[in-house]
């Protein structure tokens, strides 16, 4: 026989809800012995045990106080009913782990996996953070208001990944965004930029959009920036009007050179 204490102790609760549960009928209290005690037999221990594992569960106390009177094959079936609860409710919390892990960074939440894995390509290809996050809002817009054009989007951009001198020109954009608009090292990132453009002009003569392929993911309020993209477009006109000259001269023997529709 046991004293509440020790009732309470076998079972993991305490004195006070013991006392509780008694009080409201759930665990039968015991008389008092000739010693004044109220003894406890093992067989309520072992109701107290249940008692405690179905409260634990979020069994409502209503309902555990049928289960102690039920038959076995009935508080059988009702522990398979409450174990399958509990199996639905795991999922859910899994569910509910795995979104807020993602909450990180949030493009998983909005952004298709083909997306998510440009942005964490860009990251491992030492682009910085404040890029990649100007490049998943783009995304975000862009599948919001032309979802229709995100597979060829996403085609392009990892062939401009797959290109290593697009990628060289692409971190050394990143990385001239915080640069004074007079660093010297500027003109020779525009020759290269310029470079570039000329040489992905295809034979249709049209330019190769480098203000597309660049400046969406970059902020066009730097001013290192507002300088490349303004030497970019005035180089960009000297060859149109260069071109226009020569196409106008092809007959008296003039070099033809080639001509963009801008």
């Amino acid at each position: 026989m046991l004293t509440i204490s020790q009732l309470a102790s076998t079972a993991g609760v305490t004195v006070r809800t013991v006392r509780h549960y008694h009080h409201i009928g759930l665990l039968p209290e015991p008389e008092r012995d000739a010693s004044g005690y109220r003894r406890y037999s093992a067989q309520t221990a072992v109701d107290l045990i249940r008692i405690r594992t179905l409260a634990d569960a979020g069994v409502p106390l209503a309902r555990i106080d049928a289960l102690l009177h039920a038959q076995p094959p009935e508080f059988a079936a009702a522990i398979t009913d409450i174990d399958g609860e509990l199996q639905r409710k795991i999922d859910q919390l899994t569910e509910y782990r795995h979104r807020i892990t993602e909450l990180a960074s949030g493009e998983r939440l909005v952004l298709p996996p083909e997306v998510v894995a440009i942005l964490n390509r860009m990251r491992s290809l030492g682009v910085s953070e404040r890029r990649v996050r100007l490049e998943r809002d783009s995304w975000i817009l862009l599948q919001a208001l032309d979802p229709d054009s995100m597979p060829q989007r996403i085609r392009d951009k990892n062939a401009r990944f797959d290109d290593p001198e697009t990628t060289r020109l692409y971190l050394a954009c990143d990385q001239s965004v915080d640069w004074d608009p007079h660093d010297p090292r500027l003109d020779r990132l525009i020759d290269e930029l310029d470079a570039w453009e000329i040489t992905h002009e295809p034979d249709g003569g049209r330019p190769g959009n480098l203000k597309l392929v660049f400046s969406r993911i970059f902020d066009e309020a730097s001013p290192a920036w507002q300088r490349i993209l303004n030497a970019l477009a005035h180089r960009a006109e000297q060859r149109r009007t260069a071109g226009q000259r020569g196409t106008a001269g092809h007959g008296s023997g003039a070099g033809t050179l080639v001509t963009s529709d801008g």
